[in-house]
């Protein structure tokens, strides 16, 4: 199950694996939960593009760890990590028991991710927002940099990028580029110039933050950047969303200024075009938002 030289590569950190199960939840990686003479671990691996992935997803949950710091909000902790090349890509975590959120459990989370989003950034002198390196949206590349303007990052680093990257693959209309350039024109008006700079997840999903058994949440799977809070929320509320004790507590623990609900749908298309090679289905959600922002 666990492929001879990710086995011989962890044992030392694990001790011996006594038994390695399959756990469900991951769509790019295999997904194990390993028990082993040391403990209970939780263990990705893949080969291929896939398991180019695994360094960058520890250095985006090292940074959390540290943005989160006396936080009642769980960080898994990376253990070790090695990109496909040529070997299967792993990553090594310490497992975190599930469980099920109560409405009190949501509304503390609202709370602590208001102050993780209050938390002191890592923004470069060349900016306050971006990322040092460039690391992955899923299974996509994810490129940052850094930029002193808010607006110009997101529009180039974000919703040009990608869709260049869709372009590439074969999922990109055409008929989009001219509003999707429109719009990228003019993020001036729409976005806030300079917005308080956070750490933000990236990928922010439903998927991504799990209740745990101690009542407390966990963020995995991260693609960290340093950017406006915004684009955090918005990406809470595109694929189902979180319970409405959520938001309520975060909104008290940090109010959303006007324009929220325009500023949401901008942010989330950018996750929109990268599921445009998920299937078609994503592909009427990506024009309407171009038609509203981006048609002269």
């Amino acid at each position: 199950m666990i492929p001879e030289p990710i086995r011989d590569t962890i044992e030392p950190i694990t001790g011996t694996i006594l038994r390695a199960e399959v756990v469900g939840g991951g769509c790019i990686a295999h997904a194990t939960r390993v028990e082993a003479a040391r403990g209970v671990f939780f263990l990705k691996w893949a080969e291929g593009e896939a398991g180019r992935t695994f360094e960058a997803e520890a250095e985006g949950l090292c940074a959390l760890r540290v943005a989160a710091t006396g936080l009642d909000l769980i960080i898994p902790e990376p253990l070790a990590s090695q990109n496909a090349d040529p070997e299967p890509g792993y990553l090594l975590m310490e497992w975190i028991q599930p469980g099920r959120a109560q409405s009190e459990d949501w509304r503390r989370f609202g709370r602590v991710l208001a102050a993780l989003h209050r938390a002191k950034t890592f923004a470069d002198e060349d900016g306050p927002y971006g990322y040092a390196t460039d690391n992955w949206i899923g299974s996509k590349p994810q490129r940052n940099g850094w930029a002193e303007s808010w607006p110009a990052f997101f529009g180039e680093k974000r919703l040009r990028v990608q869709a260049e990257t869709v372009r590439e693959l074969g999922a990109w209309n055409a008929a989009w580029d001219a509003p999707l350039n429109h719009l990228i024109e003019r993020l001036g008006e729409i976005l806030p110039e300079t917005p308080q700079p956070s750490l933000l997840h990236g990928d922010l999903w439903a998927g991504n933050a799990l209740a745990m058994a101690d009542s407390r949440f966990a963020l995995i799977d991260p693609a960290v950047y340093i950017g406006h809070r915004e684009a955090d929320l918005a990406m809470t509320e595109l694929f189902g969303g979180y319970a409405p004790g959520f938001y309520e507590a975060y909104r008290e623990a940090w109010p959303m200024q006007p324009g929220y609900p325009e500023r949401r749908e901008v942010y989330n298309l950018f996750h929109l075009i990268n599921h445009l090679t998920h299937g078609p289905g994503y592909a009427g959600q990506v024009e309407r938002i171009l038609q509203r922002f981006g048609d002269s």
